[in-house]
C-alpha cells in the first residue's frame, strides 16, 4: 500500500536524500527542507520503499505539499 509523504512545513527543498526505489526504514530522513534558515528533515513514517519524488531541489512547497511517495515493505 502506498502512501504520501506531506511537507509539514512551507518552504523550500534543500536537499533530497533519498531516490526512487531506494529502501528506507522509519525516520530516514527522506528530504530537507529549508524556512527562515533553519534546515528541517522530513522522514519516514514507516519502513518501505520510495516509488515517486513529486518535488526537485530548489522547489518551494506549502504545509501539507505532497513531497514523496511510499510504498511499505
Amino acid at each position: 500500500m502506498a502512501e504520501q509523504v506531506k511537507a509539514h512545513i512551507t518552504g523550500t527543498v534543500w536537499k533530497i536524500e533519498v531516490k526512487i526505489g531506494d529502501t528506507v526504514e522509519e525516520d530516514d530522513d527522506l528530504i530537507i527542507l529549508e524556512s527562515m534558515k533553519m534546515e528541517m528533515p522530513v522522514s519516514a513514517p514507516f519502513d518501505g520503499v520510495v516509488v515517486e519524488i513529486l518535488v526537485s531541489e530548489g522547489d518551494a512547497v506549502e504545509e501539507d505539499q505532497v513531497l514523496i511517495v511510499l510504498e511499505e515493505s
